[in-house]
Formats: structure tokens, C-alpha cells, sequence
């Protein structure tokens, strides 16, 4: 292997989650910060829960409401008729 040209390694690097726990590994970085882990995550736990970090839900919402409103103001066409002879 190359010399000083891998990172350093932590042999106790310390994971946090948002729900609190707290992991001990090895990894790159001494520190870390994670929203979800196995302990919270709806997959493992079971229970739903809408993980939104950026506000997508509420855009969504916002666009879906926007375009009913939009619907709901456009002008009815009528059909065209045929006139027969």
C-alpha cells in the first residue's frame, strides 16, 4: 500500500441519531450525525411516520392544492354538436 495517502481511521468513532442513540465504530470520521438509525427507522419499528428533512410533503401539498384550484376555476367546455342535413 501507498503511504500517506489513506485517511485516518477512528477505531471508536461515535454515530448520533436524532432519536438519541448512540452507536460506537470504526470510520473515517470521529463524528457523525445520522436522522435515522435501525432503532427509529419505520421499517424496523413498524409504526408510520413521515421522515421529511427538506419540507417535501408540504411542497407536494402545496402543488397538489394549487393545481385543484386551478381545476376548479377553468371554464367547462361544451361539447361541440353536429348538425345533420
Amino acid at each position: 500500500m501507498k503511504k500517506d495517502i489513506h485517511p485516518q481511521y477512528f477505531k471508536d468513532a461515535i454515530i448520533r441519531c436524532s432519536c438519541g442513540k448512540v452507536y460506537k465504530i470504526g470510520s473515517t470520521k470521529q463524528e457523525m450525525h445520522v436522522e435515522v438509525c435501525g432503532a427509529c427507522h419505520p421499517f424496523y419499528t413498524g409504526q408510520d411516520k413521515i421522515i421529511d428533512s427538506a419540507g417535501r410533503v408540504e411542497k407536494f401539498n402545496k402543488r397538489l392544492a394549487k393545481k385543484t384550484e386551478h381545476q376548479k376555476k377553468k371554464p367547462v367546455k361544451k361539447p361541440k354538436t353536429i348538425k345533420q342535413k
